[in-house]
């Protein structure tokens, strides 16, 4: 599909997607974004959209686009719930500002492996430990009290990256041995 049609459904979606609070903001006080909230929101379901039609477009096997697809997606959750109510704790802390590197590293070893299949299978398992860390160096190293429910949404998230990365794994089999990562 042209690069054209496929921002200009990005945008559309994106757009249509941020009527939603738009819209609610008309009926409920709980709903207050400020314009900061609409731009940042805007750039990640347009990035998340974007890379997603990537994806789609490329000619790869089914279980890679899914281990991709899996991955943006979990990545674009985490920074979401970062974003609106703090992985640890609210607000901005060390531990959340740590949070939002997680996928920044699976970003870079994405891009250190060439985007192949077993380097993404590598790049996201240091990814879920990454994620495993968080919560451990917020309790350790800023001695930040860690409830529960973060330790668990952690495990998460961690066991979400791994799914990805276990499809990538998944692609790298269906590779010839000439083209294997």
């Amino acid at each position: 599909m042209p690069l054209t049609k496929s921002l200009t459904r990005v945008s559309l979606v994106t757009g249509a997607l941020l009527l939603i609070p738009l819209v609610a903001m008309q009926f409920t006080r709980e709903v207050n974004w400020t314009l900061s909230d609409f731009v940042i929101m805007g750039a990640l379901l347009f990035g998340t959209g974007f890379v997603l039609e990537l994806v789609a477009s490329r000619p790869s096997p089914l279980v890679y686009r899914l281990a991709a697809v899996g991955a943006v997606l979990t990545g674009l959750l985490l920074i979401w719930v970062n974003l609106a109510v703090g992985f640890i704790g609210s607000g901005p802390n060390p531990a959340n500002l740590l949070c939002g590197a997680v996928p920044v590293s699976g970003l870079v070893g994405a891009f250190a492996g060439h985007f192949k299949p077993r380097g993404l299978a590598y790049a996201l398992t240091a990814t879920a430990l990454a994620q495993l860390l968080v919560p451990m160096l917020a309790l350790l190293v800023w001695h930040m009290p860690v409830k529960s429910q973060e330790w668990i949404a952690s495990a998460v998230f961690a066991l979400l990256w791994l799914v990805s990365a276990w499809l990538f794994q998944r692609a790298s089999w269906h590779q010839v041995p000439a083209q294997r990562a």
